[in-house]
């Protein structure tokens, strides 16, 4: 809601309160004022002036020298290349020395040799939108009204001698969706009284019944309907002074009697529309829901295929417009139009918003209809209406009015105690000062013996409903800064993150720090999708959406895996091909087919890495990530949390995954060893359907992470003794594990080995058919003396002895 400063100041004395101060009082009173904006953007020196003659340039086709009368006693001569200027006019004139947006100085020029002393503006020149300006008025220069006084400084004829408030406005306060609703907050903050518009509406001789009748079908959808006939009226441009205001608020002037429907709209809150009254059929209006396979033509030129929830006003014949949305083009006010109907409503919010929404059209109507406008403001604003358009365009308003009033506007009654009051805003407010507060509000209230308020609130304020909602209104006006502080009583538990937080806190600045970037999926996928990765347990069964988005998103996942795989095919198409991406997020699953109960949420986490490792440089080749990349990942993850002693990779060929290039992540827990996931090569038919190059991914379940994490130091003295360095080389079946090979060793070594490595492995027709070399790197060392080579020689050989026994395997040569 845009609210111009010098239009509110016709409804409340601001003498005193600048638009910015205003601006600091509204915000600490809870309605927030997002910014105040001047509407001179540097216009200064810009007067009216009179186009007393028009000439060709002698030198230039597309240049006339005008000459212009600005008030000062003399003729200027301007030299002007606007298409639309001619002799009679009234229009703004930059005289010397005057300002323009931009820091544009205006000086004595000569264009083709001819002089000019001045400038005749357009509209887009003074800063002014000229998107919100009558059709006619959005090229060449600003042509102004005949009466326009000469000599008047442009800021005071244009109204841009203002500044415009932008109110952001929560959906319960639709009161301050008006001038009148802003007013009486103002009024409310600042104690000054609120002055209303004149509502005298002179009637004609002429009966409105004559003319128009009213029926409500649909009575639980439109609770008041009321509509005024008012004859011959003549259709122009408004006054200047009325398009200056519906600028400020954003609108684009039209004609006076459309105009005067959105004034009032801004106004009183109260949505408006004029029909032409001859195209009413049968002179009766009737409020029904439409038929099915109804249409309509709106004002915006759209076909609209309705529907029978949807609410219209209909005549005898058609639907003539959608109820609080849009009027229709068959009974558009036009310049031929000499009657006209004026509808003034109460629709129900709900249908409005429905309707809008459905067919993607928002209007500032629909948008006030959504938020439930004041019941009781429906003849006002009519009234106030008819009394404008009667002395703008001419009209005569007939007597009466054709109404059907489904259910009368009752003001709310609420009781509140001066006891609750004080305990829950902590205060020690007295009987007169929480009287004062709703006098200000403009509340009636009268106080019992046992100390409760009975508040009458009035139905512009339908946000208040219950005491609470009193107690909130007396703690705006008394003032949030002004609320004394209380201690916390009892003790206080201090914040802080329960262990699984802390490590995905962890895990995201790690994976970040190591280059990968995260990302966050729909917990949403198709069948199809859950079907490529199972639950890594197996046996989980999908849980389908009772109301999903659409196909693609109407299965809980059961893994992270393939929407990682979206998130690669994404970036691949959009010429990124080196991706390295995690999320940590949740997945679901069920044993039921038919859910009886909610389905189990797991955490995971996943990574997907693909394309090259480190980009080419001058003195090196790109480095394709693989396998070890990513065990890379999950090794740096496991060093973090404290696990990497418990982790034990075998191999394995999961679905979907290479069957050679994949492992089994386990975890050494309290009850045994538990798999917790996989990490591996995409199988290549599922690199080739999501048309990607090698690509490696991760996915574990950190559940069982999160008991077994310890973060932790243990520190430890770096060693005083030296170490004995052995190597082995050992031939093995091929299918023999190297890990198996090393986990040997040390059981065979005991506790006085340090480290064992492998460094090389070789496979070739020396060794025989099915055989290959494994290379290893023993390190022994005491952790209190010298270990003698004797002692290493002898833990050497155990080590030797237990590969023979447990591999066959023979030492190389």
């Amino acid at each position: 809601m845009n609210v111009s400063y010098k239009w509110l100041s016709e409804y409340i004395d601001l003498e005193g309160i600048g638009p910015e101060q205003l601006a600091e009082k509204m915000t600490a009173g809870g309605i927030e004022i997002d910014g105040v904006e001047s509407r001179n953007k540097g216009v200064s020196g810009v007067v009216v002036g009179y186009v007393v003659a028009k000439e060709k340039h002698p030198d230039a086709d597309k240049l006339n020298v005008c000459k212009v009368d600005v008030g000062s006693g003399e003729l200027l001569q301007i030299v002007c290349g606007a298409r639309n200027v001619d002799a009679g006019q009234k229009v703004p004139v930059a005289t010397v020395g005057a300002k323009l947006p931009g820091g544009l100085a205006i000086k004595r020029a000569k264009l083709r040799g001819v002089e000019s002393q001045g400038m005749i503006c357009s509209a887009k020149e003074l800063g002014i939108n000229d998107k919100l300006l009558p059709k006619e008025q959005q090229e060449g220069i600003l042509v102004l009204p005949e009466a326009t006084e000469l000599g008047q400084p442009i800021g005071d004829v244009l109204g841009i001698d203002d500044y415009v408030l932008e109110l952001d406005l929560t959906p319960n306060r639709s009161d301050c969706l008006s001038m009148l609703g802003v007013a009486y907050e103002v009024g409310a903050l600042t104690g000054r009284p609120v002055q209303l518009p004149q509502n005298d509406v002179f009637r004609a001789a002429e009966r409105t019944e004559d003319h128009i009748r009213v029926t409500v079908e649909a009575g639980e959808l439109c609770s008041h309907y009321s509509a005024r006939s008012i004859r011959n009226v003549t259709i122009a441009p408004s006054p200047l002074w009325l398009q200056n205001r519906l600028i400020a608020a954003g609108i684009r002037p039209i004609n006076n009697v459309v105009d005067v429907t959105n004034y009032v709209m801004l106004e009183y809150g109260q949505p408006l529309h004029a029909f032409d009254g001859d195209k009413i059929a049968g002179g009766h209006i009737t409020v029904r829901t439409a038929k099915p396979g109804e249409t309509l033509e709106t004002l915006d030129g759209q076909q609209r295929t309705l529907e029978p929830h949807m609410l219209v006003i209909a005549d005898a014949e058609k639907a003539v417009a959608l109820a609080g949305v849009m009027g229709g083009a068959n009974s558009e006010v036009t310049a031929e139009t000499t009657n006209i109907v004026l509808e003034s409503a109460k629709f129900d919010g709900g249908t409005v918003r429905k309707t809008s929404r459905q067919l993607g059209l928002r209007s500032e109507s629909s948008a006030r209809f959504e938020k439930e406008v004041d019941p009781g403001r429906v003849i006002a604003a009519l009234d106030r209406a008819a009394a404008l358009i009667a002395k703008l365009a001419q009209g005569l308003v007939t007597e009466g009015i054709a109404e059907v009033v489904v259910q009368e506007a009752e003001p709310a009654v609420i009781s509140i105690s001066i006891d609750k009051t004080n305990r829950y805003l902590g205060t020690q407010l007295s009987k007169l000062e929480i009287q004062t507060i709703f006098g200000r509000l403009g509340f009636e209230s009268e106080l019992s013996p046992e100390g409760e308020f009975a508040v009458t609130v009035p139905t512009r304020r339908g946000d208040i409903t219950r005491d609470v909602d009193l107690i909130e209104e007396v703690a705006r006006l008394f003032g949030y800064d002004n609320i004394p502080t209380t201690p916390i009583e009892g003790s206080t538990t201090p914040g802080a993150l329960t262990k699984p937080q802390a490590i995905r806190r962890e895990l995201r600045k790690r994976l970040t720090d190591a280059g990968l970037s995260e990302v966050v999926n729909y917990s949403f996928t198709s069948p199809q999708r859950t079907e490529m990765f199972p639950d890594l347990g197996g046996g989980a069964k999908p849980v389908r959406l009772s109301m999903p988005m659409s196909e693609e998103r109407s299965v809980l996942r059961r893994s992270l895996i393939p929407q990682l795989l979206e998130t690669a095919a994404y970036n691949r198409n959009r010429k990124t091909a080196d991706v390295s991406v995690f999320e940590i997020g949740s997945v679901f699953h069920t044993d039921e087919d038919v859910l009886t109960q909610l389905p189990r949420e797991k955490h995971r986490f996943a990574a997907l890495l693909t394309g090259s490792r480190e980009a080419s440089q001058w003195n090196r080749k790109a480095e394709k990530v693989d396998f070890y990349t990513a065990k890379g990942v999950l090794e740096s993850v496991f060093h973090l949390l404290g696990l990497s002693g418990k982790i034990v990779y075998a191999a394995a060929q999961p679905d979907q995954f290479h069957p050679g290039r994949t492992a089994s992540v386990a975890l050494q827990t309290q009850l045994g060893l538990e798999t917790i996931g996989y990490v591996g090569q995409l199988h290549p038919s599922v690199q080739l359907d999501n048309d990607l190059d090698d690509t490696f991914v991760l996915e574990i379940d950190l559940d069982a992470v999160y008991e077994e994490a310890d973060f932790s130091i243990e520190y430890k003295a770096l060693p005083r003794y030296p170490a004995i360095e052995r190597d082995i080389a050992v031939v093995v079946d091929s299918g023999v594990e190297a890990g198996a090979l090393c986990a040997a060793v040390r059981e065979a070594a005991g506790e006085l080995l340090e480290s064992v490595n492998v460094f090389d492995v070789y496979t070739g027709e020396r060794l025989g058919a099915g055989k290959k070399s494994v290379a290893l790197s023993l390190v022994y060392r005491h952790p209190e003396r010298t270990l003698t080579d004797e002692e290493a020689s002898e833990l050497h050989a155990k080590s030797v002895t237990k590969l023979e026994q447990s591999f066959a395997a023979e030492l190389r040569k």
